[in-house]
């Protein structure tokens, strides 16, 4: 029998280094091998009879063909459940890759790891002998997931994402949730107190906001040097660093330093501030930087691939703040028809380069520029990390 894997990314190349694979990638039109000895095939010539295993890609969505003939589909997590140390998933719609890394900054000198969606893919942690897994874990790891399960589930909030994937709001909630049935005794999760009563093994713990959830692990808040939306990942951190040790590592979390592509403050050449918030691909992540630049006059470049979610919340938001809007991607004139059917100043802007050249003509000094684009980026570039590199550049070039 053949045991298959979904996609050459970095989590199947992982699990591929030991061998024996048949991988199949729509990227492969001809058959050939990898340097492990692995058959890299056209998805055509996958045959789900003879295949007693298959784990996919995360990327690939249930509506692939690959995904919709398979018989024995199981993720990433399934496959290494035997081989896991004491584990922490971290999920939610936003904040999970700054969370899992104040989490590992927080752990790391007592034998923690992080990987996942972030760090080292699974197939890699299994040589590092951590003691704890901490991992970034996405909702679509978890709808494949049948078997494994954490000791620590922290979820951040949820809002609408990833509906193109899922099918449906409701599915992506789902997904999310999925792990509290999973769940063993002695286990842990926080979640949102809209899901505190969700039957579960594991111990539930329901927090309403940053405050509250600081105060059910007796954080002092005022000790704590970041800012709203990084707030809710640091006293994340620092209750999964509780619930592990009973300890609470205040001065140490605040020697972390975010991740570029997260609202990351620029200045141009004329010290007017420019903000890469790249980062920001649903709609959630764009309120919480409207809010955090509230009372100022912001420009916000809005635009890209929404994922099958509608940005008119986000649009309205920034329209409430009497932001001026630029839009780009390939989303662009939705987003330009819905902003004049709110008698909002707009600019079918199309690509990032024009918006900044726009921006720059109208920006005054204690103006903010923002780009906060509430999608995805795949219609026009590479990665998100890319779209932010390409706006510090055009950002560096104004004279």
């Amino acid at each position: 029998m053949i045991k298959s894997l979904f996609g050459y990314a970095n989590t199947t190349k992982s699990i591929a280094k030991s061998g024996g694979w048949n991988i199949y990638d729509d990227k492969f039109k001809v058959a050939s091998s990898d340097e492990y000895g692995n058959a890299l095939l056209p998805i055509d010539k996958f045959d789900p009879n003879l295949s007693e295993l298959e784990i996919p890609s995360p990327g690939f969505p249930p509506s692939h063909k690959l995904i919709k003939s398979a018989k024995n589909l199981i993720s990433e997590y399934d496959y290494f459940r035997n081989s896991t140390p004491k584990s922490i998933w971290i999920s939610g719609t936003n904040g999970k890759t700054t969370t899992t890394k104040m989490t590992e900054h927080l752990l790391r000198d007592r034998g923690a790891i992080m990987g996942g969606n972030v760090g080292i893919a699974l197939g890699d942690l299994v040589g590092k002998k951590a003691k704890i897994w901490i991992l970034e874990t996405s909702s679509f790891t978890i709808h494949y997931t049948k078997f494994a399960s954490p000791d620590i589930y922290a979820l951040l909030p949820i809002s609408d994402d990833h509906i193109s994937w899922h099918g449906s709001a409701k599915e992506y909630e789902n997904a999310k949730l999925k792990p509290l049935s999973m769940m063993r005794e002695g286990s842990v999760a926080i979640v949102p107190k809209c899901y505190e009563k969700i039957k579960s093994h594991a111990k539930i713990i329901g927090y309403e906001d940053e405050i509250d959830l600081a105060n059910k692990f007796n954080i002092d808040i005022g000790r704590i040097d970041f800012r709203v939306p990084f707030l809710m990942d640091a006293i994340m951190a620092l209750a999964i660093e509780n619930i592990i040790f009973s300890t609470l590592s205040i001065d140490l979390l605040n020697t972390f330093i975010i991740e570029p592509h997260k609202l990351e403050e620029l200045r141009d050449n004329k010290c007017r501030l420019w903000v890469n918030d790249t980062k920001a691909t649903n709609i959630d992540a764009t309120l919480q930087a409207l809010a955090r630049y509230k009372g100022e006059k912001i420009h916000i470049i809005l635009g890209g691939d929404d994922k099958g979610v509608s940005i008119k919340k986000a649009i309205v938001a920034a329209v409430n703040q009497g932001a001026k809007i630029y839009a780009i991607g390939s989303n662009c004139d939705e987003i330009t028809k819905i902003a004049k059917s709110l008698n909002a100043p707009v600019y079918n802007a199309k690509t990032l380069d024009n918006a900044v050249n726009l921006i720059d003509k109208m920006m005054e000094k204690d103006d903010v520029a923002l780009l906060s684009p509430a999608c995805a980026s795949l219609d026009q570039f590479s990665s998100y990390a890319q779209r932010g590199d390409k706006f510090k550049e055009y950002i560096s070039q104004i004279l």
